[in-house]
């Protein structure tokens, strides 16, 4: 017997113990992200460093692949997981799997063992940044989450300058091991945290139906894309077999990944997800702006190091207006949203000013006074700030709460992509730029006397005679510039894409899955919640479970994003 009804929607209590509870989680959820963020900057400043104490300048490059690439692959795993079997306890899973990692890499004697720390770090910082976000749309409701999403946003812009400022100065002073050593206590805070303050329901009861082969194809076609980016270019040439081998395996294990998700039970992505255009159109929107910001960034630092002469510190300190004015609109945008519901105009509006950033750092000249350099990086993080966090709840206010996880954790999935693409894109033509035009300029004598451009550091650059320095700062601004004004096309690609965004009212209740043996969605057949689980789930925030468990039998007109679901027995 069957009937089809409608999961009624959890009502939220207003009361200040509630409210409070719900602040000191998020506290929690922020070192988290904290964690895992800085974790993506700290050892920027702090390689050099640690690869010359370890004698392992030739594997540099893995102590940042690393964490990277392990950070990618889980992020659906961790998505898909959290859908299946609840987020609490995946979530201090995760922490801990961060920590292990943390003292793997702070007790590390030679490279090998710090790569295998970093990995690790990589598995369990994945689970930080996607839980984090599924966790806040399984407690606070849609058009309330967008204030709390704005901070989430804005301690991206905290970790991009705490982060290497952090490595500087762990290097310099109490050594460059308490970039790992600070985790463990900040770790076990946010486990606390999880334990006292998380109140979620639990998970499909039953063993849930993995998709192993899923996982296995998207970790190969992530590996092989990942290290397509890294060695493109620069450890190898694009044309040589290794690239072309690895370009052909992310294709080949693509493809196959996607035949493999046509048929499995619990499919780790669900092309169902890609039937829904909001997630299309924020998803591919989230890439382009991915391969924007991240190519912007990765080159910014080397450029106002070469071309103004600044250290690697004060480069960082440059880099403040950018993320000081992304943490201020970002933050903002959030409360607009949570205040008027409006949303759709706000990803498109930022979109456009990204765009007009990199228009104004194309113009850049080695005479460009420095604060002017710094008013267009601010532009960028007014640009970004309003449209980052927004994509992801647009694409959580898409989907019920029992596919949030899996859905946001496929956004990020490509915007991590995407940011992989933008640094290796950019970097590509930034070398082969700067190759040309030093080979072009560089008099004979001048170029036999300061080297190679492999060899160029900031201080070296600094102390040649101005004839020779002015020849190589313009060589390095004339090489990066123009790549921003290539980006721009792209940007504007995204804008007429998110001009096509359904604007569907922001939830303002939070659901849960009804009573059921059995839950027929999307045509797969899921194990439900027991009446008990589900009861004190709903207890426990505050909720009757009288009005819990009420069928409505309305048909959404209003598309209200109500979770219809086939309770079967």
């Amino acid at each position: 017997m069957s009937s089809t009804i409608e999961a009624a929607p959890e009502k939220t209590s207003g009361t200040s113990p509630q409210k409070r509870n719900i602040i000191l989680l998020f506290a929690g959820l922020m070192v988290t992200m904290l964690l895992a963020s800085l974790d993506q900057t700290i050892f920027s400043t702090a390689l050099p460093t640690i690869v010359g104490e370890l004698n392992g300048v030739d594997h540099m490059l893995w102590v940042t692949t690393a964490y990277i690439l392990a950070s990618t692959i889980m992020l659906p795993v961790y998505g898909k997981l959290g859908d299946l079997i609840g987020r609490k306890g995946l979530f201090i899973g995760a922490i801990m799997l961060f920590i292990a990692g943390s003292v793997v890499g702070g007790l590390a004697g030679d490279m090998t063992w710090l790569i295998v720390g970093r990995a690790i770090q990589g598995l369990g910082g994945g689970g930080l940044l996607i839980l984090s976000n599924a966790i806040i749309a399984d407690v606070v409701p849609a058009r309330e989450r967008g204030k709390y999403m704005g901070i989430m946003g804005g301690v991206f812009a905290l970790s991009s300058v705490a982060g290497p400022l952090l490595g500087g100065w762990f290097t310099e002073s109490i050594g460059w091991r308490w970039a790992f050593w600070m985790n463990i206590p900040l770790g076990l805070l946010a486990i606390a945290s999880a334990l006292v303050f998380l109140r979620l329901p639990k998970g499909a009861s039953g063993k849930p139906r993995l998709d192993w082969a899923g996982m296995g194809l998207l970790a190969i076609a992530s590996t092989c894309l990942v290290l397509v980016t890294t060695w493109g270019g620069t450890t190898y040439d694009w044309d040589s077999g290794v690239i072309i081998s690895l370009i052909a395996g992310t294709v080949v294990a693509a493809v196959a990944f996607v035949l493999v998700e046509r048929r499995a039970a619990e499919p780790i992505m669900p092309l169902k997800l890609f039937t829904d255009r909001n997630f299309n159109l924020t998803t591919i929107a989230g890439l382009i702006i991915g391969i924007a910001m991240f190519g912007a960034l990765a080159y910014l630092p080397t450029y106002l190091q070469m071309v103004t002469g600044s250290n690697a510190t004060q480069a960082g300190l440059l880099m403040i207006p950018m993320m000081a004015a992304l943490l201020l609109t970002s933050i903002v945008s959030g409360q607009l949203v949570s205040k008027t519901g409006r949303y759709k105009w706000l990803p498109i509006v930022g979109t456009v000013i990204v765009a007009v950033a990199l228009v104004l750092l194309s113009t850049m000249t080695p005479a460009l006074p420095v604060w002017v350099i710094c008013t267009y990086l601010a532009v960028m993080g007014i640009g970004l700030g309003m449209s980052m966090q927004i994509l992801i709840l647009v694409v959580q206010n898409s989907f019920p709460v029992s596919q949030v996880g899996t859905a946001t954790a496929s956004n990020n999935y490509f915007r991590q992509i995407g940011a992989s693409l933008g640094s290796a894109i950019v970097g590509s033509l930034f070398v082969a730029r700067l190759t040309d035009l030093l080979a072009e300029r560089m008099p004979i004598g001048g170029a036999a006397a300061s080297g190679s451009s492999n060899s160029f550091t900031p201080a070296l650059v600094k102390a040649l005679p101005a004839p020779l320095r002015d020849v190589i700062v313009g060589a390095y601004n004339d090489a990066l510039t123009p790549v921003f004004l290539y980006m721009v096309p792209l940007l504007l690609i995204a804008v007429v894409l998110l001009c096509f965004v359904k604007e569907k009212p922001l939830a303002t209740t939070i659901e849960r899955d009804s009573v059921a043996t059995s839950l027929e969605i999307d045509g797969a057949t899921h194990p439900a919640l027991d009446q008990a689980d589900t009861t004190a789930a709903a207890t426990a925030d505050g909720v009757d479970a009288a009005d819990e468990f009420a069928p409505d039998t309305s048909d959404d007109p209003d598309g209200n994003g109500r979770d219809h679901v086939l309770v079967t027995s």
